[in-house]
């Protein structure tokens, strides 16, 4: 007997019905748009469009909307970012916390996990992490240790020993459980209705426990064209980070003067215009050959080479750097973080109009309101592909795994590496030359102390090769989750002139915004376009506790809760 009955919908003579097993969702079946679903892709494809020729031929008109939008939409949408990050990492530990619920698998009853867990950790560090940890691993310390809440107060001093130790609070609180738990419900939202129910791997599939098959139709292409838009939004503002780096770094081992000019903003040097069309026709266009040669080959390749350079730089770092010193601030960092969790989750700055309040909000929306909307516009991304890797794993495995091992990794970086800088820039080593330095060329000028300058560009020349890597596998899988997406979970085949439409539009989207008004233009845009999917993030979370709940109730009451069973199910309800 096949189930096609939604989660709320239980037939008059059970107690409570069997799951949704199927959801159609209509795809073309010849032509150009072949096996992709028209109603998700040609919207999509509009949408990005429309924001592309809008930055390149109305390019005053842009920025003066973006800088309204960010004094007004962001300031008002502030709360909800904050509150719904708290929310969902209380979620996170309520499904780790509740034994019957964490028992349950991603995937059929005892089924075994398709990787082990080194391989599992390893696809997990290069998920989310590669280009944020080698562009604020020095960036993000440095910049709190220069300002942060307690010495907006006047509590402590700037560039002070004092200010260390809050710079790592706010830093951990960034980069840690905030981050990963929202990863991990989009991953498990998707994951646990897709390996254990059989649905399509798509962001609509996920909400199927709360909307059944009306995820079928409109409701679940407006899902899905939200999640699309988010994603390049997300992945563009990441590939700035890079690009920026990558010039930066090509500039540092001689490449050329060209490849740098002074900020409009006076803020030091900046990636030129030339400099960031040249990054982008190689990057990218090295992502998208990438991504037409797949998974196997691509992906896993490049991700090989990412791990080993990475684990060699911090390897670098221990042995020359401050690692005593790092060490310790991991250890007090963590303390801090987990001590203060509770109350930084739902911190809230308000202006009251002195100069003080002020400046909190605004170090507030500059930070964590941008992180938060950053990472769930990462989370369609990041989260299907966690979904992807983690079939068999139980909810408490996944989670866990999916919270604390990438969030330790991160901080792990950030203490080694911008403790290494902090320690010079404390030691009246650097002068003031890394602190001051713009936060992409920071990891260089960081080594140029370290290191003699033979050997700085040498490795300097390894973190541009490393840094392109990354650069190259996130915008080559970004590529392939949206036309996961766009062909309604089907990652199967070759989509060649839709990988070349998307690796395209990341290209033209991170460079008209860094070209119009560079991170910041990026910024805005990014965290206004998280905003609908912030929506659907909320319902998700709704949706996977609801799913696992009358999971639990139909194993008590002998209903079948996996696709497999639903299959073979005489109908007999058996109690136990």
């Amino acid at each position: 007997m096949t189930s096609q009955s939604a989660d709320q919908t239980a037939s008059t003579d059970l107690p409570i019905a069997p799951p949704l097993v199927v959801l159609p969702i209509d795809t073309h079946d010849r032509g150009f748009y072949d096996g992709f679903s028209r109603e998700v892709t040609i919207p999509a494809k509009i949408i990005v469009s429309l924001i592309i020729m809008w930055a390149i031929f109305f390019p005053v008109n842009a920025m003066e909307t973006l800088a309204v939008a960010n004094s007004t939409i962001i300031s008002a949408f502030s709360g909800w970012y904050v509150y719904l990050v708290a929310f969902l990492v209380i979620c996170s530990m309520v499904l780790v916390l509740v034994p019957q619920i964490g028992s349950l698998r991603i995937g059929a009853p005892g089924e075994k996990p398709e990787f082990s867990r080194a391989s599992w950790f390893s696809m997990l560090f290069g998920a989310g992490i590669g280009i944020g940890m080698l562009t604020f691993s020095t960036g993000e310390p440095l910049a709190h240790f220069s300002n942060n809440p307690d010495i907006i107060r006047g509590a402590i001093e700037a560039r002070s020993a004092e200010a260390v130790r809050p710079a790592y609070m706010y830093t951990f609180l960034h980069w840690g459980f905030g981050a990963w738990c929202t990863y991990a419900l989009v991953g498990l939202g998707i994951g646990y209705v897709a390996h254990r129910r059989g649905l399509p791997l798509t962001i609509r599939s996920s909400l199927a426990p709360l909307f059944g098959e009306r995820m079928s139709g409109f409701a679940g292409h407006a899902v899905d064209v939200v999640a699309v838009v988010a994603t390049i939004l997300g992945v563009s503002y990441t590939l700035a980070f890079g690009v920026e780096q990558f010039v930066a770094g090509l500039y540092r081992i001689g490449f050329g003067d060209w490849l740098m000019v002074e900020g409009a903003d006076g803020g030091g040097l900046t990636a030129s215009t030339g400099a960031i069309i040249m990054a982008l026709l190689v990057l990218v266009g090295a992502s998208t050959v990438s991504a037409l040669s797949g998974v196997g080959r691509g992906i896993k390749w490049l991700s090989n080479i990412n791990m080993a350079l990475s684990f060699g730089l911090l390897a670098l770092f221990v042995a020359v750097g401050s690692g005593f010193y790092g060490l310790q601030l991991l250890g007090v960092g963590i303390w801090d973080y987990v001590i203060n969790l509770p109350a930084q989750s739902f911190s809230l700055f308000q202006d009251d109009g002195s100069e003080t309040a002020g400046a909190l909000v605004d170090w507030q929306l500059g930070w964590t309101v941008m992180y938060w909307a950053w990472w769930i516009a990462f989370a369609p991304f990041v989260g299907m592909f966690i979904a992807r890797i983690s079939r068999g794993r139980t909810i408490r495995e996944y989670v866990l795994g999916v919270a604390l091992v990438p969030s330790l990794m991160c901080f792990i970086w950030m203490a080694l590496v911008g403790g290494t800088a902090i320690d010079l820039e404390l030691s009246g080593v650097a002068g003031g030359a890394i602190v001051d330095a713009p936060m992409a060329d920071q990891l260089f000028a960081t080594l140029a102390f370290l290191l003699d300058p033979g050997t700085a560009a040498i490795v300097s020349g390894l973190v541009v090769v490393l840094l392109m890597t990354y650069l190259i596998t996130s915008a080559d899988s970004a590529i392939l989750i949206v036309n996961t997406i766009n062909g309604a979970g089907d990652n199967e085949g070759a989509r060649r002139y839709h990988i070349l439409f998307w690796g395209t539009a990341l290209a033209f989207v991170v460079g008209s915004m860094l070209i119009l008004g560079g991170i910041e233009a990026i910024r805005i845009t990014m965290i206004i376009g998280a905003l609908p999917f912030s929506l659907v993030l909320a319902a998700m979370c709704a949706s996977i506790i609801k799913a696992v709940v009358f999971d639990l109730i139909r194993k008590k009451h002998g209903v079948p809760t996996t696709a497999e069973a639903c299959e073979s199910w005489d109908g007999e309800v058996r109690a136990t």
